[in-house]
This record gives structure tokens, C-alpha cells and sequence, in this order.
């Protein structure tokens, strides 16, 4: 539950912190490009918020069911969240936020397959939960956040030059946000 946490605080810091930041034009990816204004202490905050949802997701089937069933959906979170490593670790965007290099092409590639594998993975909770007892309610939930999360998508790309696109992606990565701190409160609480 803390992962989500950390990737809202790194951007809510950054708001405050790093110089003409914006947060309805820019986009988080930029707090940890190549040449940003403490672009180490960014980059730790996703490290760390990408390596805790690793953490759960790897035990993710066991709090499904008692490990029964099938694991499609955490293994796909799994690949996402290692790929949530990758991305501030390998791939930053380049300076001025860009997408100009290999590395920088490498970030939103990454970001667009993860963005497609999580919504994939509510899709497949939804699937495996909706006939297990008492995972209903949480079933129904993954697939309304998987829709949101697909319409939000959608919107982030046709405004993603927008002097709005920032605050797009806000409503954007919330919805995946939310989802994680849900999942991982509903594993604690049947745990």
C-alpha cells in the first residue's frame, strides 16, 4: 500500500520543489529526466515505489485464493512493475523532458506496454475473482478501474501535447494508483 503512496508524493514534492514545474503541463516522467532539478531524489522515489509493487505483485497469487487459480493477472502486474523499474533506472527521458534518444524512444515504449499490460491484468482479476467468494465486489472493481484506466489512456494520447497533458496523466496514473493501494489493502485485509 505504501508504493502508490511514494509515486504520489514524488510528484506532489516535485510540484513544490523543482523550479517551473507545472502540474497541469508537465509530465512526472520529466522529475527524473536526464538533466531535471534533483533528478536522484525523483528517481529514488519511483525505484522504490516501483520496487514495492514488485514486492506485492510477486506475492499477489497467494493472497488470490490461497495461491489456486490462475496468476495471469499478477504475472502481467509483475512484468509491468519490473518494467516500472527499468524506466527511471535504464530509460529516462532526456533533458527537457524529451523523447529524442534511443533511451528516451525506450521510456515511452516501456510506459506505453506497461500502461497495456496493467489494464490487461485488471481485465484478467476481474475474470479469475469474479467467482471467488467474497473477491466479487473487488472483481467488479477491477474491471470499472480497467475501463477508466482504457478511457484515460485514450485521452492522455490525444492531449498529450496539450498545455493540459499534465494533469491528464495525473487522473491517469491515480486510476492505476488507486487500483494498486485497493488491491494490496484487500490482500492485507484476507490475508
Amino acid at each position: 500500500m505504501i508504493g502508490p503512496i511514494i509515486y504520489t508524493l514524488m510528484w506532489i514534492i516535485g510540484g513544490i520543489l523543482v523550479p517551473d514545474y507545472n502540474h497541469l503541463r508537465d509530465d512526472v516522467s520529466s522529475l527524473f529526466a536526464i538533466d531535471a532539478y534533483r533528478r536522484w531524489f525523483f528517481q529514488s522515489f519511483m525505484i522504490i515505489s516501483s520496487a514495492l509493487l514488485l514486492a506485492f505483485f510477486i506475492g499477489l497469487h497467494w493472497g488470490v485464493n490461497n495461491g489456486e487459480g490462475s496468476i495471469v493477472g499478477p504475472t502481467l502486474f509483475i512484468i509491468s512493475s519490473f518494467f516500472g523499474l527499468l524506466v527511471p533506472s535504464f530509460f529516462p527521458l532526456d533533458a527537457g523532458g524529451e523523447m529524442t534518444t534511443w533511451r528516451g524512444k525506450m521510456h515511452l515504449i516501456l510506459i506505453v506496454i506497461s500502461g497495456i499490460m496493467q489494464i490487461a491484468a485488471m481485465v484478467f482479476m476481474f475474470v479469475r475473482l469474479r467467482m471467488t467468494d467474497g473477491w466479487i465486489s473487488f472483481a467488479i472493481f477491477s474491471l470499472i478501474t480497467a475501463i477508466v484506466s482504457l478511457i484515460l489512456v485514450v485521452i492522455s494520447g490525444i492531449f498529450i501535447s496539450s498545455k493540459y497533458m499534465g494533469l491528464i496523466e495525473r487522473f491517469m496514473v491515480s486510476s492505476y494508483q488507486i487500483y494498486y493501494f485497493v488491491i494490496s489493502l484487500m490482500v492485507f485485509l484476507r490475508n
